[in-house]
């Protein structure tokens, strides 16, 4: 079967019987969303009921704790965590009103911009983000789209070609030889790119009409600018629980924390879903970029943490654009999911690792206290990791119900932030998804980082097969 039979257009009974099924999964979404939500109120709820009349046990927990010479030590280390992590929370929240989008600039002012489109094995979706680029509101003679196919097993060639033929010459399109990576497929837009500035788009990305006017007008106000963050918010997130409760961390990750770090001049990864570079500093990391690695091996993840790492290095600004949107799909189920963290989470190690080695030096003009400690509190979630995961499982072993109970409280407590972040942003309903996401990140994911750690030197992108594209 040729790849243009299988694009059939779909006949006024099929539509409707489509339409019909979308909106009958969409209301099962909903019931079940409303019922893990309710599920999740009535957990920490009974969890505060627990820890009002577990009272003297928590007591008494503690005076065995600091009776014990091992217990006392980690009891006074958890407590100086405690405070630096809170001092750290409310400079955070200093620094995140200190921050302002830079508005956009004029179409004579903006740039020349490359934007590529690295795809493997996404089908149709690559159709749609060329297509949602070539709409942006950019002039049309300052873009060069280019859409590079990374030997894909699917029909992604097709779609690219079916954009090509609709765009004509505003897009170029090419395929590596076999599936090289991600890294390599972005390293030949970088190398066939004439742009001032480079823009790169993940190919299961849409993005707004001004996006792209807004991700580069930073380069023009900041002539200091290397690289510019884009917002990033869930694409798939109609029906699925997961996309849901990502959309909420997101908002959380992107608009406040990278809003106060781009307030520092220090955003510590521009997301590969929507980031853009100047030219002269891609090229001036180039061959380390394409050639890293890490414990002897290719680095073949982590291109967006490693690119942004070596612009921070050369004493360029990374800053944060709250206005410029790229839509994403995310995983949906919970396998998908913990690859995708597995992934960041050894490349988190590694660009720690390699950001040790400048940012205690003078790698920049001007002040660089708030870099150091965006570093310090990243570090410390890393090599604390371990600790804190054997007290976990000790604490469960030995008090199982009062694990359970404080650490509920404790979820029910510290994610109010987020909740009201995003419902003061988008929608309170929606909010209520941090507490959901963070019961599973505690209990279903709290692993990640103790082994991304110890297996930090591995390769390998573990998702974006044909059946799992994320």
């Amino acid at each position: 079967m040729s790849m243009k039979s299988k694009i059939t257009t779909p006949n006024k009974t099929d539509q409707r019987k489509f339409k019909n099924k979308f909106v009958q999964s969409i209301e099962n979404a909903n019931a079940w969303g409303i019922f893990v939500m309710g599920s999740t109120f009535v957990l920490m709820l009974g969890a505060a009921y627990l820890v009002y009349i577990l009272q003297n046990d928590f007591t008494q927990f503690k005076i065995d704790r600091n009776n014990s010479l091992l217990g006392s030590a980690f009891m006074k280390l958890a407590l100086g965590l405690f405070i630096f992590k809170a001092s750290f929370f409310a400079y955070i929240v200093y620094r995140f009103f200190k921050y302002k989008p830079i508005a956009p600039v004029s179409d004579e002012e903006l740039p020349t911009v490359t934007v590529i489109v690295p795809a493997y094995n996404e089908g149709k979706q690559v159709y749609a983000t060329l297509m949602s680029l070539a709409e942006s509101d950019y002039p049309h003679e300052k873009v060069q789209l280019l859409s590079i196919d990374d030997g894909s097993q699917d029909d992604t060639w097709y779609w690219m070609q079916k954009a090509k033929e609709e765009l004509g010459d505003r897009v170029s399109i090419a395929q590596q030889p076999h599936n090289k990576g991600k890294r390599h497929a972005l390293y030949r837009g970088f190398n066939e790119g004439t742009g001032e500035i480079f823009v790169t788009v993940d190919s299961d990305s849409i993005v707004n009409k001004d996006t792209l006017r807004n991700l580069t007008s930073p380069f023009i106000v900041d002539e200091n600018c290397g690289a510019v963050a884009g917002n990033i918010r869930v694409l798939n997130n109609e029906k699925a629980l997961l996309p849901k409760m990502l959309d909420v961390s997101f908002t959380l990750s992107f608009e406040f924390v990278r809003s106060a770090e781009s307030s520092l001049n220090s955003v510590l990864c521009t997301p590969g879903a929507l980031a853009a570079y100047r030219s002269s500093a891609v090229f001036n990391c180039l061959p380390d970029w394409i050639n890293q690695t890490f414990m002897g091996q290719p680095s073949d993840i982590g291109e967006d943490r490693a690119m942004t790492n070596m612009i921070l290095k050369q004493g360029f600004h990374v800053l944060f654009q709250k206005n410029a949107f790229a839509y994403t799909n995310v995983p949906e189920k919970y396998k998908g999911l913990y690859k995708m963290f597995i992934r960041w989470g050894r490349s988190n190690v590694r660009e720690n690792i390699q950001m040790s080695k400048y940012v205690f030096k003078n790698f920049r003009e001007g002040n660089k206290a708030g870099t150091r400690l965006l570093f310090v509190s990243q570090f410390l979630k890393i090599i604390m990791s371990y600790p804190f995961l054997v007290f976990m499982l000790f604490f469960i072993i030995s008090h199982p119900l009062l694990f359970l109970s404080s650490t509920l409280l404790s979820i029910l407590v510290l994610n109010t932030f987020p909740v009201l972040f995003y419902a003061k942003r988008y929608e309170l309903r929606e909010s209520f998804w941090a507490y959901s996401y963070s019961i599973l990140y505690t209990f279903g994911l709290f692993w990640i980082t103790p082994y991304a750690i110890v297996t930090a030197n591995k390769r390998g992108w573990l998702t974006r097969g044909l059946s799992e594209k994320k």
